[in-house]
């Protein structure tokens, strides 16, 4: 039978399709992948991957061993996991990681609950750029992350969904836009649509023109908008928590609400992360 470390080799690359990212996030040389999946071909004994000079696919046989392996993996690296924890108790430090003030906000409230519940554990806040949240959470630096939902990312788990708000369009006050009650989704096609780093399905499909700016933050977003450059989507609670002088904030009509929840890299949930899900799901379920 296959071992733990071909079969996490495996997946990885099925993700990647580049044997040296998959080293990178493996920690290990690329030969070494190189070795992992051969030996584990052999084992199965069929092709898993094609390979040429310039890419790397899953055959056929590949993508239905992807496909079968995955929840099976993760279930087993979950269960391992709360093994290890049940026996530690919600212990140590939980590293949260948010996007803005309202994010802060909303995971302080959290974070009490959370510590009423479980004092031997301390929270331990950092602010996150979005295009840090991936290589964040795969590379450890965080355990959780407050973001954007969906966040298509296999390796990856959404708890439940906490904050649903309307979209809105942050313009400049010169903006043709600036002076309508509310735009239709239909009109994102005719203008510059700015948007950070964050994969955004509901986005690439309305606004496929649309260019991440990688190192964009919030309030350089905002300025960039303010300053004419496009328009950018945000949720409601922005207009709330950054009100300026330079951006106006226009409904976006027929747009699904915009959804937040936690995020954290599957397989490795702790009992920190479980709990601190339950308490964000406990706060947010109170009545106003």
């Amino acid at each position: 039978m296959p071992d733990w470390r071909e079969l996490e080799t495996f997946l990885t690359l099925a993700e990647e399709l580049h044997f040296g990212r998959t080293a990178e996030r493996l920690h290990v040389s690329t030969a070494q992948v190189s070795q992992t999946i051969r030996k584990l071909e052999r084992r199965i004994g069929v092709p898993l991957f094609t390979r040429t000079s310039r890419r790397v696919e899953l055959t056929p046989s590949g993508r239905r061993f992807r496909a079968d392996l995955e929840p099976a993996f993760t279930a087993v690296g979950a269960a391992v996991a709360k093994a290890v924890e049940a026996g530690r108790g919600v212990t140590g430090t939980l590293r949260v990681a948010f996007g803005d003030a309202a994010g802060g906000q909303l995971l302080a409230g959290v974070a009490e609950r959370f510590r009423r519940r479980d004092p031997g554990c301390t929270v331990e806040f950092r602010e996150v750029r979005p295009a840090e949240v991936l290589p964040w959470l795969r590379a450890g630096e965080v355990d959780v992350v407050l973001t954007g939902l969906p966040l298509p990312a296999p390796d990856l788990v959404a708890g439940p969904v906490l904050v649903r708000e309307l979209r809105f369009l942050a313009v400049a006050p010169t903006h043709p836009f600036a002076r309508r009650d509310a735009v239709p989704v239909a009109d994102l096609a005719r203008v510059t649509v700015l948007r950070c780093a964050l994969p955004d399905p509901w986005l690439d499909e309305h606004a496929p023109g649309a260019e991440p700016r990688p190192r964009a933050g919030l309030q350089e977003l905002l300025t960039l908008a303010g300053a004419g450059e496009g328009v950018l989507p945000v949720g409601a609670h922005i207009r709330r928590y950054y009100p300026r002088p330079d951006v106006a904030y226009v409904p976006l009509s027929g747009a699904p609400l915009l959804e937040w929840g936690l995020v954290w890299p599957s397989g490795t949930a702790s009992a920190r992360v479980r709990a601190f899900a339950e308490a964000a799901a406990d706060l947010v379920r109170e009545p106003a």
